[in-house]
């Protein structure tokens, strides 16, 4: 492949990688619509790690509501 340099170390997998990825990159950001298309890509990810991040919190609110309220039930009581 001309213009890729090999250095000690790296594998094949790393010469695949600066062989098809640095031109597919370059190609893909190159222009405002791919520019655009990485960014609602990135923006897309944010939006499923958001909200398996935010559904997981609202378990944990609803766990410690019940509890919460559990205990304020039991203390009212005497119980506790």
């Amino acid at each position: 492949m001309p213009g890729v340099a090999v250095t000690l170390g790296m594998t094949a997998s790393s010469l695949a990688l600066a062989g098809l990825a640095a031109p597919a990159q370059a190609a893909l950001l190159g222009s405002q619509v791919g520019q655009l298309l990485v960014a609602l890509v990135v923006v897309a990810l944010v939006i499923v790690v958001g909200k398996f991040v935010l559904k997981l919190a609202w378990r944990l609110i609803t766990i410690g509501i019940v509890v919460v309220a559990a205990f304020y039930l039991l203390s009212t009581l005497g119980l506790v």
